[in-house]
């Protein structure tokens, strides 16, 4: 058999310490599938003395990451330290010029920084791999980037952080409102140190650039994604989606259009009958539509320690075997500029708002969408008991520039009590 594969790991938290114990328990099946060993030389992480359910006084200790990079019997370093710069980024800097594979499960940093990380990789016949940082344990990427290779991929969309769909299943399985749902969520230990990471979109959004940037063979542009969170849905929200046949999820799509490429991350309605409208739970779920494969749907856990340490370890026996593949499917050399059009596809919107209780309020309502060229499909008030009444709109195909249009000129009507929530009607 060959020699080992030596791994230098940084980061020591629920997914380190996951690797660890995966390499430590399945040696024999990983030398087996891999072709040689694969065995850990060093470790490195912010606190030494912390008990990680794990044993490491059989490994070397690194107070620097960099340091750990630079070893002379480290092969491969395996990044979970999290963030887009600092220590995270200096390391791979570390250990790709120094000659190393880097395994890593970093969404921020290469969303950031990944077609230049993944040059200087490519540049020194290195390889540079990231299954785990998107949809955890659900090997999106190799599927994108080996099984859908034949394919011109027509869309990427998806629930991509479980912690939003966990608040969004929670609050229409108990009732309850948002507020209180995301502080179960806190108490349960679901949100990032940084909620609006996940409450906001931004973690979502990272996992779906590196996928655009795969399927499109582009740099995406972070700065550019359309983000928007789930801070501002109700109850009432998810309670008339219900009622419409929909249900309410944190939506990543991503397409190639005539304008550009749409990559978006944002609350919308889809049916509740199709397999993203089933989604419970902490659960993810990437859909794939190429030209020749059709649609593809892959589901399963998107964090936690077992499902992303496996992805990790995906990577890492790749490396073991020998598999050397551009970064994003493509040589980083070759990524293209791309230019990010804001929800250039047309699709049916439901829009929520508080109107005042006078005759005629419905007519102006529907006289704003007109003249933005927006038709109304289903119109419904519900009963009320104050000076305003709860109206929902569900309008036909329009593009999101013209609800905008109809939506700014909304307040001069003078029967708009409240701002009107808007949230897109995705197909899948």
């Amino acid at each position: 058999m060959s020699d080992p594969l030596r791994l230098g790991i940084a980061g020591l938290g629920t997914v380190g310490a996951g690797v660890v114990k995966i390499v430590r328990r399945k040696a024999e099946l990983i030398a087996a599938r891999a072709g040689r060993p694969v065995t850990i030389s060093a470790v490195s992480a912010r606190t030494r003395d912390k008990d990680r359910g794990v044993p490491l006084d059989a490994y070397d200790w690194e107070d620097d990451p960099v340091a750990l990079a630079r070893r002379d019997d480290v092969d491969v370093l395996v990044e979970l330290m999290g963030g887009a710069d600092g220590s995270a980024k200096a390391a791979t800097e570390a250990a790709l010029a120094a000659g190393k594979d880097v395994v890593t499960a970093n969404k921020a940093m290469l969303a950031l920084h990944g077609p230049d990380l993944a040059q200087a990789a490519e540049s020194r016949g290195r390889v540079l791999r990231f299954e785990a940082a998107v949809a955890g344990g659900i090997p999106v990427v190799k599927a994108l980037t080996e099984g859908l290779a034949g394919n011109e991929i027509d869309r990427v969309l998806g629930v991509m952080n479980g912690t939003c769909n966990y608040i969004l299943t929670r609050m229409e399985s108990a009732g309850l409102e948002y507020e209180t749902v995301f502080d179960e969520a806190n108490q349960l230990g679901f949100l990032e140190a940084d909620p609006t990471l996940d409450v906001g979109g931004i973690d979502a959004g990272h996992k779906l650039a590196l996928l655009a940037s795969i399927a499109y063979g582009v740099r995406v542009p972070f700065d550019q994604v359309e983000l928007e969170g789930i801070g501002r849905i109700s109850i009432d929200d998810i309670r008339r989606a219900r009622d419409l046949g929909f249900r309410i999820k944190l939506l990543g799509v991503a397409q190639m259009t005539g304008r550009g490429l749409e990559a978006r991350m944002s609350p919308c309605l889809v049916r509740a009958d199709t397999p993203l409208g089933q989604l419970e739970g902490p659960t993810n779920m990437c859909v794939l539509e190429g030209d020749a494969s059709g649609q593809i749907v892959l589901r399963g856990a998107g964090a936690g320690e077992g499902p992303t340490a496996s992805a990790v370890m995906s990577d890492v026996i790749d490396v073991a075997r020998g598999t050397r593949l551009s970064t994003f499917g493509v040589p980083a050399a070759a990524l293209g500029e791309v230019r990010l059009a804001r929800s250039a596809t047309p699709a049916p919107y439901y829009l929520r708002m508080e109107l005042m209780d006078r005759p005629g309020a419905l007519a102006k309502i529907a006289t704003v969408l007109g003249e933005a060229g927006i038709s109304i499909d289903r119109m419904r008030q519900y009963r009320h008991e104050a000076d305003t009444a709860p109206v929902l709109i569900v309008t036909h195909a329009c593009a999101r520039d013209a609800l905008d249009t109809a939506l700014a000129a909304m307040p001069a009507t003078g029967v708009v009590a409240t701002e009107p929530v808007a949230l897109r009607i995705e197909s899948v």
